[in-house]
């Protein structure tokens, strides 16, 4: 990533200045997208009315009259100036990462950088802030739509779709053949035959998704075809740059991410049957067979399973700004049952990922150029950038569950293992990581039980705790099935009987973290959290 001092400032007399200290300080932390903001306040009166302090008060990228209460006629464009397609990129991802309910969505207009990957990336309607109905948001602060949460999926991307466009074939064909060219070792002669295609005519928030999680998988097994040796040091240009606009339009790095391969990444077989592992399928595959399909389809029963605890987080928080201990003890109650029954879906994982396939074989595809030996320098996006840029793979600390609840809880974790989940953050949707930032903003629910005299609340906090403890137990067995043990009988085996382990990941995980270090240490004050009587 380009360092932030080679950006020049950016005056944006558009933006509410209690919004543009929390970009600069709290939401832009990838190094490469920060930069030196200037405020200049718009006149008394320009600013729109439905601005808040957590959101972007900025009229409309229009040059006409602006329809919404409390618009202006015109909105300001920067003018050009050195590391014009950084500013640009900064603009797009300053709506992608704060969650804006002011219903001023239009996408902004650029009139500079034509045809480039950062112009075309700020084009598109930016994370959180897709064409709407125009209808007041609900006053209940946690509402979960505000946060692109569902009621009945939560976190999971609601009956995602399976096909983009018919002129996006070209990448939806090679997707669906993705196994099979990889086993060929065809991908990468496959993709170098690719045209380059303009994301410009994908529509919404769903299709953005899909077409991430197409470039996402895609990517994946082009940097990882011929496994670790064999990897490779640039992305080519027709498909660094979709990726990369893609990327920037929900907010997202370029590459795989636990939103992409498990919230986005899952269609029913029976349209009308249960949201069970027998009539479900992903969208995309990698090589692994049956033994990926389970590996996804698992990891998403457990999201599911969450569901209940979201909303019993949200309940919580409202019950702790009302004072209401009988409503804050239903809470807790079924936060702890929808851990309990996260715990059992993760038990499917023995039932249907074969350690040594997932070992040998499905591990590399999930690794990324962020502290990976095997990819010191990271990996240039041609057409991007001229320097490499370095991410992290996908890893269940991407996903916004324990996030949440540990915020809820008041887990303090050490501050090795913050800096990691923190960093984690950055790979989550926008309104997701919004999400996990208003919980951590809220009310103590510690303090109040300390402060408390009811004893069933201490019990119902501690019974959350329990469960999370356990959940994070029978996650680190996993991991040491799956890992140290199919590590070890792989030594035993005959090489390349199933394939070759890579070397890069033996004591680490695929998000880049020393994995048995950080599980145990992530349990263990966990543990702490527990309120003696």
């Amino acid at each position: 990533m380009a360092a932030a001092s080679a950006v020049a400032p950016l005056n944006l007399p558009w933006l509410h200045r209690g919004c543009y200290e929390r970009v600069n300080q709290q939401h832009c932390a990838n190094p490469g997208l920060r930069t030196q903001l200037v405020h200049t306040p718009l006149p008394q009166g320009q600013n729109p009315q439905s601005c808040r302090e957590d959101t972007i008060g900025v009229p409309c990228w229009s040059f006409s009259p602006c329809p919404h209460t409390g618009g202006t006629a015109r909105s300001p464009i920067p003018k050009p100036a050195a590391g014009v397609g950084a500013q640009r990129l900064l603009i797009s991802n300053l709506y992608s990462c704060l969650l804006s309910p002011s219903g001023h969505r239009h996408p902004p207009r650029t009139r500079f950088g034509a045809g480039s990957a950062q112009s075309r990336a700020a084009q598109r309607v930016p994370a959180g802030m897709e064409a709407g109905d125009g209808k007041e948001e609900s006053p209940q602060p946690m509402a979960l739509s505000r946060f692109q949460l569902s009621e009945e999926y939560g976190f999971l991307l609601p009956n995602p779709l399976t096909e983009l466009p018919p002129s996006y074939s070209p990448w939806m064909d090679i997707a669906h053949e993705l196994p099979q060219l990889i086993a060929s070792h065809q991908l990468r002669a496959r993709i170098h035959q690719m045209p380059q295609l303009n994301t410009q005519h994908l529509q919404g928030r769903e299709e953005l998704h899909l077409a991430h999680l197409v470039l996402s998988f895609l990517t994946m097994g082009y940097v990882w075809q011929e496994g670790e040796e064999g990897s490779v040091k640039v992305l080519p240009r027709n498909l660094a740059v979709p990726f990369w606009e893609v990327s920037q339009a929900l907010g997202l790095p370029p590459i795989l991410t636990h939103a992409d391969f498990i919230l986005a990444n899952w269609r029913r077989k029976d349209p009308s049957g249960p949201l069970e592992i027998k009539n479900l399928e992903p969208i995309i595959s990698l090589p692994g067979g049956e033994s990926l399909h389970g590996f996804i389809l698992v990891t998403l029963l457990v999201e599911k399973a969450a569901v209940p605890g979201i909303k019993a987080t949200i309940q919580a928080i409202h019950a702790l700004q009302h004072l209401d201990d009988e409503r804050l003890h239903r809470a807790l109650q079924g936060l702890a049952a929808a851990i309990g029954d996260m715990d059992k879906a993760l038990q499917q994982m023995h039932d249907y990922v074969d350690p040594a396939v997932f070992y040998t074989v499905i591990r590399i595809f999930l690794s990324g150029w962020r502290d990976n030996t095997a990819m010191p320098h990271g990996l240039l996006y041609e057409g991007v950038s001229k320097q490499p840029m370095a991410f992290s793979g996908g890893s269940a600390a991407q996903s916004s569950v324990l996030h949440a609840f540990d915020e809820l809880l008041g887990i303090q974790h050490s501050q090795e293992s913050t800096t990691f989940l923190h960093r984690m953050r950055d790979y989550m949707p926008p309104p997701h990581r919004a999400f996990i930032r208003d919980i951590s903003q809220a009310p103590s629910l510690r303090q109040h039980i300390l402060s408390s005299a009811d004893p069933r609340l201490r019990e119902a906090f501690n019974h959350c705790i329990t469960a999370l403890v356990d959940f994070r137990s029978h996650h680190i067995a996993i991991v040491t099935k799956y890992i140290a043990v199919a590590k070890a009988r792989a030594r035993q085996e005959e090489a390349g009987s199933i394939g070759k382990p890579p070397a890069a990941l033996e004591a680490k995980g695929t998000g880049g973290s020393h994995v048995f270090i950080f599980l145990k240490s992530v349990r263990d004050s966990t543990r702490e959290g527990l309120i003696s009587a």
